[in-house]
């Protein structure tokens, strides 16, 4: 089969925010504990936080990391994560019917992030709380001193405010198994108050609303436009969230499952910009992807495991090959739409859906998923081209006609280098590829060939076997260029 991709400098979908890569830490099963933060672990620091675990995030190089939720924040006291550990109190956490000993709150979360190098993304209970509390957090964390609240912070530990950015008005509020779930109305009026209030605090925060946590619930595309009335003048972003199944066994669906994503930012595009132009606004409502996965495979699992614990086995999902290809897809998809979304977040970071698991007081190691974002983080931050392909489709009984190569073109002006990310979605044949591509040089040369390909879709990273899933470097390639069936690739040329 071949692949002809077609491209111009002249045509560029975008600059990709950095942003794009990010990811998300709930309190939520062994995502915190057993994950990042394991006191008593051999590898785990002066902090109790896991020192392989850091390792493996910190090459993935995720510049923003959502925290603390997610379902949990809705029923969470933030009052509760501060302070010294001895004095926060066990609460039971309605969302995941565990329990929360709060050791490790906002405090902790930041030594993280500044261990890891990334930037917080900090959510705000709208369920159960409202513009008195969410001021009151945004206080102790960011006002220098002299009121009681900064204070309070000084004197837990922080002398100096932790100068947090980015703020989450709630999580999924459209979401009837949210605690305190509201009507798109009611949420819009708080979401627009407690935003008002924190742009009178300090207007350079960057606030995100709350859109549609799924594209089949039956207030979308209402919810947006609802919302979007009301907090238009103090939202940044607005979210979108989205997961992948395959539950009936269908590879050649669940390998077009990209197109559902594709079909619900633009969706959302075309609400913010109806809204943009009712209240003829010059401002552009950008999107914030913030939760997004594949997530299935645990779900009987988690029937099993008995509630009001801490550290619950939740949403342990074990990714196959075949996951590893769709997060590809995936994360083309993202690119594409890079015009519009500038945040994303793949949810969630360690063992909760997650590209990375431990063994309690073992190991950890990376699932197959983690490759292809390992990739995209590092190669995928640059302008993305206005691609077309020349490739055989297939007919698809839920998604009509699909490309067998799902691709996208970075280029990174300062490196000289084009990467050409692409997804072989053929369970058959390989693909080869040719180069049609206007304000280059007409030979481009290669300067490695990445792939991830394993003959067997259902094939998995483990404790005993983590590197399965691993991937082929082949440098320097003369031509042809070829993607194997099913199979994920990055080809990086030089340009210079």
């Amino acid at each position: 089969m071949k692949c002809t991709v077609y491209a111009s400098s002249e045509f560029v979908i975008g600059t990709v925010d950095k942003r794009l890569f990010g990811s998300f830490v709930e309190q939520l099963g062994r995502c915190v504990y057993g994950g990042l933060y394991e006191k008593d672990h051999p590898l785990s620091d002066e902090d109790g936080l896991r020192t392989d675990v850091m390792k493996l995030v910190r090459d993935l190089d995720v510049p923003l990391v959502r925290f603390p939720g997610g379902n949990y924040v809705s029923n969470h006291r933030w009052e509760d994560s501060v302070g010294p550990l001895e004095e926060r109190p066990m609460r039971i956490d309605l969302a995941w019917k565990a329990l929360d000993p709060n050791q490790f709150g906002i405090k902790e979360f930041l030594n993280w992030c500044q261990k890891v190098g990334t930037e917080p993304m900090m959510a705000l209970n709208l369920g159960t709380r409202g513009i008195d509390e969410a001021k009151d957090l945004v206080e102790y964390c960011n006002f220098p001193g002299g009121t009681e609240l900064s204070e309070l912070r000084k004197s837990h530990g922080s002398e100096a405010p932790y100068d947090i950015k980015m703020w989450c008005l709630g999580n999924e509020m459209d979401g009837p198994w949210q605690v305190g779930h509201k009507s798109a109305e009611e949420y819009g009026r708080l979401a627009s108050e407690v935003g008002k209030a924190l742009k009178l605090f300090d207007p350079s925060l960057e606030l995100v609303a709350c859109g549609s946590s799924s594209s089949s619930m039956p207030t979308f595309p209402a919810w947006e436009e609802t919302v979007l009335e009301h907090t238009w003048d103090i939202a940044d972003y607005l979210s979108l969230h989205m997961y992948f199944r395959n539950d009936n066994d269908d590879t050649e669906t669940f390998l077009a499952s990209s197109k559902r994503m594709d079909q619900f930012i633009e969706t959302v595009v075309h609400v913010c910009d109806y809204v943009k132009a009712k209240k003829r606004s010059t401002k552009t409502m950008y999107l914030s992807f913030d939760e997004w996965n594949v997530w299935f495979h645990s779900n009987e699992q988690d029937k099993e495991e008995p509630d009001w614990k801490v550290g619950k086995h939740l949403l342990e999902d074990v990714y196959t090959f075949e996951d590893a290809l769709v997060v590809g897809c995936v994360l083309n998809s993202l690119l594409k739409h890079c015009d519009r979304v500038k945040i994303a977040c793949l949810a969630q970071l360690v063992n909760v859906i997650a590209p990375i698991l431990t063994e309690d007081g073992g190991p950890s190691w990376v699932q197959t998923i983690y490759w292809p974002f390992y990739y995209a983080s590092k190669y995928g931050r640059g302008e993305v081209l206005d691609i077309r392909l020349n490739v055989p489709s297939y007919e698809n009984h839920k998604y009509g006609e699909v490309l067998y190569a799902d691709a996208v073109l970075v280029y990174h002006e300062e490196e000289h280098e084009l990467d050409l990310f692409l997804v072989n979605r053929s369970l058959d044949e390989e693909m080869e590829l040719a180069l049609d591509i206007t304000g280059f040089p007409a030979t481009l040369k290669c300067i490695e060939h990445i792939s991830l390909h394993h003959a067997d879709l259902k094939s998995v990273n483990d404790k005993d076997n983590p590197e399965t899933i691993k991937p082929v470097v082949k440098k320097g390639e003369i031509g042809p260029f070829i993607a194997q069936k099913q199979s994920w690739n990055l080809f990086r040329f030089s340009v210079s």
